[in-house]
């Protein structure tokens, strides 16, 4: 039910409209407008029933505050016949429409609803263009690795199964960006993609925003919330950082994929709900269910279909794409056209370890491009750390390569010289060579198993 203000100084009237509306709106009623505006701040306001003349305050003025504060509001003018001409002024101000002194109910509610029509095809078109800049940035995809041609060929396969998705992998990887790829390329297309970040909000506050509230279910709810379960319905949730939910709630949303049906706080009927679910960690949610701190059954439920993004050091052929994307893209963004990137730079990059992997790129790109006085990006406009990083590479000992030599032979004198360069780091010796952490422990065991 959308949210709908009425002023008018005549009391019987506030009275008389709220009656005949609330069965199909949460109605608010004001005689003073200057009590009614904070209510915008609060609520999401979608029509707003504004009498021309509200005794000492006049109509346009308050039209031109509300449609200030809440643009998107739609305001339908009450007013007495002999003044239709500042209701057509009214209008080219801002007002949707107008209605004439006396109302008849009739008559109000086709004009409401033509009014709410609008207004949900106004928050649509909002909402649509919106999903489509987020789609333009579909960065995370971006590349021709062994590794994204196999993320491309599991979303080909999964995209119109509605089976739930885990989708694991360091910050920064681009998890939303998969989702939301799954999610646009399947036949829930059309339907919304609600995103809610579970580290972002405290838990008592996530179980209201994903299963909703009624009114009165605590301090502060004065009036009933659909909850993102209720609102994504026929679309797809991401549930972002969903390791990071505490034990109560799990078992709550276990509960709820089971059963198809949510619980509102503070109600007293479940709701049947149609969406598919996509979450997503940076956690070890194995080693989490061992210690207790994650369900193991909800794990389960989770993790139907798991997609495991590689971190950027490990998809190092993909830098060049990414920079080139990134070198468009922003650059369009902040209005500074850039050509390219030099061969040194793009040599730096490539070395690079990327801790905070694409989203750290791209932070680096966009410093880059703001800061550069040149039309290509240089080494110098690189960050100092970076350059510093790849010094380790370039002045490290050299390690000799012979003709005929097996490559076996050349891998393991690769590996242990950088362990040796790195004081034994596994960690950054991995990063160095641009090989898994996993792999280069068990290329390790293998060569001392061979000594």
């Amino acid at each position: 039910m959308h949210n709908v203000i009425i002023i008018d100084d005549e009391a019987a009237i506030c009275q008389s409209l709220t009656f005949a509306l609330e069965d199909q709106y949460h109605v608010y009623a004001f005689t003073d407008p200057r009590e009614a505006l904070p209510l915008f701040e609060r609520i999401e306001v979608a029509i707003v029933l504004l009498d021309l003349k509200i005794g000492e305050y006049d109509g346009i003025e308050i039209l031109e505050e509300i449609k200030r504060v809440s643009p998107a509001t739609i305001v339908i003018l009450m007013t007495a016949f002999g003044s239709i001409p500042s209701s057509v002024e009214a209008m080219r101000k801002g007002a949707f429409s107008y209605a004439t002194k006396p109302l008849h109910l009739d008559e109000l509610e086709v004009l409401m609803a033509k009014a709410e029509e609008f207004y949900n095809l106004q928050s649509k078109v909002e909402f649509l263009s919106s999903e489509l800049d987020k789609m333009g940035e579909a960065h995370g995809l971006i590349g021709e690795s062994y590794a994204i041609r196999e993320i491309l060929s599991l979303i080909k396969k999964v995209r119109d199964i509605d089976s739930t998705i885990l989708i694991t992998g360091e910050s920064g990887t681009g998890k939303e960006v998969v989702a939301r790829t799954i999610h646009y390329q399947s036949k829930r297309r059309n339907k919304k993609f609600q995103v809610i970040n579970c580290a972002a909000i405290p838990g008592h506050l996530l179980e209201s925003e994903l299963f909703g509230y009624e009114k009165g279910a605590f301090t502060g709810a004065v009036q009933k919330k659909q909850g993102l379960f209720v609102l994504a319905e026929g679309g797809t949730i991401f549930l972002d950082e969903i390791g990071e939910m505490d034990l109560g709630l799990q078992s709550k949303l276990l509960r709820a994929l089971q059963e198809r049906k949510v619980m509102p706080v503070g109600g007293t009927q479940e709701i049947n709900f149609d969406v598919r679910i996509i979450s997503a960690t940076n956690r070890d949610l194995v080693k989490e269910v061992k210690e207790n701190r994650f369900r193991e059954d909800l794990y389960y439920r989770l993790n139907v279909i798991p997609v495991k993004l590689p971190p950027l050091r490990e998809r190092r052929d993909d830098i060049s794409l990414l920079v080139e994307f990134f070198i468009n893209q922003i650059g369009d963004k902040i209005g500074k056209p850039i050509d390219g990137i030099s061969r040194e730079a793009l040599q730096i990059l490539e070395q690079y370890s990327f801790p905070g992997n694409i989203r750290e790129l791209q932070n680096i790109m966009e410093r880059a491009i703001a800061l550069t006085s040149s039309s290509i990006i240089e080494k110098v406009d690189l960050p100092a750390e970076i350059q510093q990083e790849n010094r380790v590479f370039s002045d490290n000992t050299l390690i000799p390569v012979y003709v005929g030599e097996l490559l076996d032979e050349i891998e393991k004198r690769v590996i242990f010289h950088n362990l040796t360069a790195f004081n034994g780091n596994r960690r950054k010796t991995a990063q160095a060579i641009g090989m898994g952490e996993r792999t280069l422990r068990e290329k390790l065991k293998k060569y001392r198993e061979e000594e």
